[in-house]
């Protein structure tokens, strides 16, 4: 295994792991919008946050050696398939149905399989270092509570309980599983966390977080009201532009400034363990609601597109609610990282949660294509003055951006003139 360096970016590799979560994140939103209940939501963000916890150890296994060297590919692969039959076996995580394999138990072993890899990865580096292998035995530690708890779920006797009590005695496991995983993160003080590269660490969670904007795209076009075979409509081309211009705000908020800022406030902290509390505040735990958000609107985008509405043309309160509440989550996430990271207070994020709560009961009265017209408003409106008020920062951070990317290509063009 080689040693990652400061400087190092995202490999290749990192991108074809990142195959598995782009299929994980349409799964999710099309089995939940299958069963459209609470107790479906409930399920969805479960998985929601298993699937980057995840992701989310493979990008600290990324910061900390070259995962395209050595037989780093051939672990990935390996962590690559499990994470695959693990999305496949979403739809029977929670309840086992007749076939010839378990859902629950192929859903746990594959978590945990993607976990163990990750957690040997660790282990194997630690070997050498006395206080990384003082974290390590923390994160095995951890690693092993978690994986009696996931297959504990799964091998729950069907004739302990009702299908109903089974489900919820399951779920209740599994919220618990996660307690442990994010919980015992918060404990650690940053202990499971070496950021090498402060560079590496924001884009791979850039990337990542536009994987989640993709989601609704994704949405549009797998929309029940999109095939071949039906008439297009003007309320379908309506709605996916307003939700084109959604996301395109989303994208806005979070990439034209926010993230190259968090990038430039990562790379200052020069404090190892400083910089990685700061790494596991901002972008493992708070980058959480920047995928989760985009994810929940498309799920309610699905409902809208597909045309599941009242005979009144409303939305149904499950649609509506994770349509407006995916778009607040996403907004809180840039709310919490400007106050995290930067000190800042996005009064116009701010207000845009309060007008998204506010307005959601007024959006149930009114047609689905409108309640969706009304927020795209909200999203617009609040990107444009959150640019306006952030505009001394927005000039500072490009213009250091813009300095560093020239002085990289330059030094790069000088290095590729005298070796290639």
């Amino acid at each position: 295994m080689w040693p990652n360096a400061p400087g190092s970016r995202v490999t290749r590799l990192e991108l074809f792991y990142d195959l598995v979560f782009v299929f994980a994140f349409i799964r999710v939103t099309t089995l939940t919008a299958e069963t459209p209940t609470a107790r479906g939501l409930v399920q969805c963000l479960i998985v929601l946050a298993l699937l980057w916890w995840a992701w989310t150890g493979f990008a600290v296994v990324g910061n900390v050696v070259r995962t395209d060297q050595g037989v780093l590919p051939f672990l990935t692969f390996a962590t690559t398939a499990a994470a695959f039959v693990f999305t496949l076996a979403m739809s029977q995580a929670f309840r086992d149905r007749p076939g010839d394999l378990s859902g629950p138990l192929v859903f746990a072993v594959c978590y945990f399989v993607v976990r163990a890899n990750q957690v040997a990865i660790l282990g194997w580096l630690a070997r050498v270092d006395p206080e990384l292998r003082r974290r390590f035995l923390l994160v095995a530690g951890r690693g092993l509570a978690v994986g009696v708890l996931v297959l504990a779920a799964a091998l729950l006797p069907q004739s302990l309980t009702t299908e109903t009590g089974e489900i919820s005695l399951r779920l209740t496991l599994w919220i618990v599983a996660l307690a442990v995983e994010y919980g015992t993160g918060l404990l650690l003080r940053g202990g499971g966390w070496t950021v090498l590269s402060a560079g590496h660490w924001a884009e791979r969670h850039a990337l990542i977080v536009l994987v989640a904007l993709g989601e609704t795209i994704i949405a549009l076009g797998l929309g029940g009201g999109i095939d071949i075979e039906s008439p297009l409509t003007w309320r379908v081309v309506v709605a996916a532009l307003l939700a084109v211009a959604v996301v395109s705000s989303w994208w806005w908020a979070y990439f034209d400034t926010m993230a190259l800022a968090m990038e430039q406030v990562l790379h200052r902290t020069r404090d190892r363990l400083a910089r990685a509390v700061l790494a596991r505040d901002a972008y493992t735990y708070l980058h959480l609601l920047l995928v989760a958000g985009p994810i929940l609107f498309a799920l309610g985008l699905k409902g809208l597109i597909g045309g599941r509405g009242t005979p009144e043309g409303e939305l149904p309160v499950f649609d509506l609610a994770v349509l407006y509440g995916g778009a607040a989550t996403y907004l809180v996430g840039l709310v919490a990282l400007g106050w995290r990271v930067l000190r800042l207070v996005r009064w116009p994020s701010l207000a845009a949660v309060a007008g998204l709560a506010l307005l959601a009961p007024v959006a149930a009265r009114l047609p689905a294509v409108t309640a969706l017209a009304l927020l795209t408003g909200i999203m617009l409106v609040a990107t444009v003055v959150q640019t306006w008020v952030d505009a001394p920062l927005r000039r500072e951070v490009r213009e250091t951006a813009w300095a560093e990317q020239v002085a990289a290509e330059a030094e790069q063009s000088e290095w590729r003139r005298r070796h290639l």
